[in-house]
């Protein structure tokens, strides 16, 4: 797969810019005296559904009404911040939207999609068995399917790379987490467009590190379970092309325990008053776990998103905060 250039990138940003604002590239001073260095947070927490892939969702539905201009709807599997920003998408663009979530998945997230427009159904104990539910059903009913990752979502997420090398083009490294891989995927396109240097480093949750062991092996490897309180990471089986992208470009992938996630939660409550979701809070567990590497340097972690139930996050701020 071909990662977008600058002028792709470019192109997306015009998209997705008609429906929102680039996101806040913030310093915290609560947050620089924890962990001893100069770090910076990019708040996709603050798009329009609260997580970044909002913007992959806008591009890739301006790419299938053009390719495919008699569509009639599309369908996609989810933990939850994919399946919003196809439901906000494809309402957008006068589509309609089947989603397909796993059992016990968020009911925050349940309700957002629902609200966004979408269809919601239940199938499967995990993301992927919810995926291959979803492509046979496309077929059934004439849908077509967005993956989670696509050249045509990397374009759209990868303009808040830019953003943050727009901003900080002397970053020494870039902690972003690893889902399917459009995230990271797309903030290797912005580096590579831009000619900067950012070391970036993939962050994983030790209970879903498909993409740490393929990184080690390299080669795709999947894991039998994907069981974390990050469901935004909780990805067994890779994806190939994103594995090949990942393994040229990053410099490590760094994995983080359930503890290690759920102080992060916490740290961005009290620190930054933010609401962290478990994969937008990865990075910065993973820069907290490896900050003595970056004393004295400019570094920046990915706040990816703050969809959660009330319940869990309640659960975690009493234990850590």
């Amino acid at each position: 797969m071909k990662l977008p250039n600058k002028s792709d990138i470019e192109i997306a940003a015009s998209t997705v810019y008609q429906y929102m604002s680039s996101t806040p590239l913030y310093k915290w001073p609560l947050l620089q005296k924890r962990c001893g260095l100069n770090v910076f947070v990019k708040h996709e927490n603050h798009t329009p559904t609260g997580a970044f892939k909002i913007r992959g969702g806008l591009t890739y539905m301006t790419w299938l009404r053009s390719r495919y201009p008699m569509s009639k709807g599309v369908i996609a599997a989810t933990t939850g911040n994919h399946g919003q920003s196809v439901a906000l998408a494809a309402t957008i663009n006068n589509l309609s939207s089947v989603i397909i979530v796993p059992e016990n998945n968020s009911n925050i997230k349940n309700k957002s999609m629902i609200s966004f427009g979408a269809e919601l159904i239940t199938y499967g104990h995990d993301f992927q068995a919810a995926y291959e539910y979803a492509l046979n059903t496309a077929e059934e009913r004439n849908l077509n399917i967005v993956p989670s990752f696509s050249e045509y979502l990397i374009s759209g997420v990868s303009t808040y790379g830019l953003e943050i090398f727009n901003a900080q083009p002397d970053l020494d490294a870039l902690y972003v987490p690893i889902g399917l891989g459009s995230g990271i995927c797309g903030c290797i396109a912005a580096r590579e467009a831009l000619g900067v240097k950012t070391k970036i480093i993939g962050v994983v949750a030790e209970n879903a590190a498909c993409y740490a062991l393929s990184f080690d092996q390299k080669r795709p490897m999947s894991t039998n379970s994907a069981n974390t309180i990050a469901d935004g990471l909780a990805c067994r089986v890779p994806d190939s092309d994103a594995v090949a992208i990942i393994n040229k470009h990053v410099d490590k992938i760094v994995i983080v325990n359930e503890n290690e996630i759920k102080a992060a939660m916490g740290y961005y409550f009290t620190d930054t008053h933010n609401i962290a979701e478990g994969a937008g809070a990865a990075p910065l567990a993973a820069l907290i776990k490896e900050r003595n590497k970056y004393q004295n340097k400019n570094v920046a972690v990915v706040l990816t998103g703050s969809n959660l139930d009330l319940k869990l996050y309640s659960d975690v701020l009493k234990n850590n905060c």
